[in-house]
């Protein structure tokens, strides 16, 4: 789904999240989960609309992971898995939280 069809969120931020290709995976009464490509990130819902970003990660065949540094070393940790993170896949995470906080205008 689009986000454009979210009622709590801005007809401008909604059109700036679609023109960069965030998707609604899921929304509660106190998040939304956005995703593009393989990255994810809870965004709060609040009365005024959006709040904060939480932490950014990746879908992967076991569920979100998200990105932590362990002993200066970048690691992608789910539930149940931790692998080394690779160069692309940092890059790919941080830019989309940098592009997801822009457009939500925070």
């Amino acid at each position: 789904r689009r986000l454009r069809a979210l009622q709590d969120v801005s007809p401008e931020i909604a059109d700036r999240l679609a023109r960069q290709n965030f998707e609604l995976l899921a929304e509660g009464q106190r998040h939304f989960l956005i995703r593009r490509d393989a990255c994810v990130a809870l965004v709060e819902r609040t009365a005024a609309g959006i709040g904060s970003i939480g932490s950014s990660g990746l879908m992967t065949e076991s569920g979100l992971a998200y990105l932590i540094w362990r002993d200066g070393h970048a690691r992608i940790v789910g539930k149940s898995e931790e692998s080394a993170a690779s160069p692309e896949q940092i890059e790919a995470i941080l830019r989309f939280s940098r592009e997801l906080k822009a457009a939500l205008g925070l």
